[in-house]
């Protein structure tokens, strides 16, 4: 990351960022693909174990690694402000505040694991499946959260691509795990889909020192002299890091368990519906990793250039941003409406189910046009560390707006499995309104002076 003068200057150092770490987000998401995909080819209990395992594990994961997101703004500002010095010690903080995190959560899966699955209603085989995948995948919970924060500390750097390297070698490493420990080669036992959870564990083991081994050799973070030094633990950073991720974790957490809920209350309609639903939304998700990674981009550049006093260059690069969102949104939404039967077809065979899906994409289309506006402005208003706001606008446009609004509509129309779509569209689009609205209200106080970073 470094400072810019021009507009042409500022859409290149983002298109630079963003692009790994769109890349990066592809490549988790398709370890977790790999895990389902590879376990339904040893059987369908094991396809069932996995994909209920992955269920509960994402939005756990997400909400507590998006706590851990917060070093991202605090270090990109110190780089910005050329406060070196301080940047070791917040870095070691985070280190310690991840392997409590990972600690405290290791503990509490033991405990309440089994009670939720056993209220799920599961057969024994998919419950012990399931059950085993999370004891597996938790051997690898620990660096998981070291690596977290070593991605989200070198992305504060600017140098995404480094991240992405690192994500793209542990992807290979995961299915060739996965054929070893799921299938049963080279003389190690046949463990279905509890190997899946053995093979992502190794890798986030594999991918954590990779990225520590950088951290101590490797340029500019050699200056840094992480090898050299231990720091003692600091309570008041780690309250700082928590006061900017906590929020932060929740408002991640809110926005991916509403689509767990969702789909728990599609269970009233017909298999065809909740596959079509499914579909859709997993087409909706790859989608979202654009804009997504706008956020994530504009995060790191707005609290770079707020950390050097350049709150011009700030609004500049969130201005940016949106319009960047925007424009790919309405791109994305026009090749939706003309691609929407070939899509529907990769999903489904069947005249019916082919139907539905379309119907459910058109829905799609307007649920990412929402997100084209509203990531990249939570991402700006993270770079200006204005967290608790973006928080409150995903409990109310979600959860008390959305999901009411859609409960609504399915009991005084007749939209049916529609009415959830259309009542998250209507809560989205009204939070990316209240976002924007507070956007333009920071930026103005930054420019008034008012507020001090």
């Amino acid at each position: 990351m470094y400072k810019t003068h021009s507009i042409g200057s500022k859409i290149s150092l983002l298109i630079s960022i963003l692009g790994p770490i769109l890349v990066t987000q592809l490549s988790i998401s398709a370890m977790n693909v790999a895990d389902t995909i590879m376990s339904g080819q040893a059987s369908t209990n094991d396809l069932a174990g996995v994909a209920i395992g992955s269920s509960l594990w994402m939005p756990v994961f997400t909400g507590l690694g998006g706590i851990l997101y917060s070093i991202t703004p605090i270090i990109s500002h110190l780089k910005g402000a050329e406060n070196l010095k301080e940047i070791p010690f917040i870095f070691f903080q985070a280190i310690y505040l991840a392997v409590v995190i990972s600690i405290v959560l290791f503990f509490l899966g033991l405990l309440s694991i089994h009670p939720i699955l056993n209220y799920m209603g599961l057969s024994p085989e998919v419950q012990t499946i399931a059950s085993h995948y999370l004891l597996a995948l938790s051997i690898g919970i620990i660096p998981l959260f070291i690596y977290t924060v070593c991605r989200n500390f070198i992305d504060a750097h600017g140098i995404t691509r480094m991240t992405m390297i690192i994500t793209l070698l542990g992807l290979p490493v995961n299915v060739c795990l996965n054929y070893v420990f799921i299938f049963g080669t080279f003389d190690f036992p046949r463990l279905g889909g509890v190997g899946a959870g053995i093979a992502t564990a190794i890798t986030y083991w594999l991918m954590a020192m990779i990225s520590f081994i950088f951290l101590i050799k490797g340029q500019p973070f050699i200056l840094y002299q992480f090898g050299t030094k231990l720091y003692p633990i600091s309570i008041k950073i780690w309250k700082k890091l928590l006061v900017v991720g906590v929020p932060i974790g929740l408002a991640i957490f809110l926005e991916t368990s509403i689509f767990s809920a969702i789909t728990l209350l599609m269970s009233e309609f017909d298999t065809v519906i909740i596959a079509a639903h499914q579909a859709a939304i997993n087409v909706a998700s790859l989608l979202y990793m654009v804009p997504y990674s706008i956020s994530m981009a504009m995060t790191i550049s707005v609290s770079f250039e707020i950390g050097a006093k350049r709150v011009h260059h700030a609004a500049l690069y969130s201005k940016i941003g949106i319009i960047m969102a925007i424009s790919i949104g309405l791109i994305f939404s026009f090749g939706l409406f003309f691609t929407k039967g070939s899509i529907a077809h990769l999903y489904a065979s069947s005249p019916q189910a082919v139907k539905m899906i379309q119907h459910f994409l058109l829905y799609a289309i307007f649920f990412q046009l929402s997100d084209a506006v509203a990531a990249p402005i939570q991402g700006a208003l993270r770079g200006y560390k204005d967290v608790n706001v973006t928080f409150i606008v995903a409990l109310i446009s979600y959860w008390g707006m959305g999901l009411p609004c859609g409960l609504l509509l399915l009991h005084i129309t007749d939209l049916g499995p529609f009415s959830y779509w259309i009542g998250l569209i209507i809560g989205l689009a009204s939070g990316a309104v209240f976002l924007f609205i507070r956007l333009i209200y920071i930026q103005k106080k930054c420019r008034n002076q008012e507020i001090i970073f």
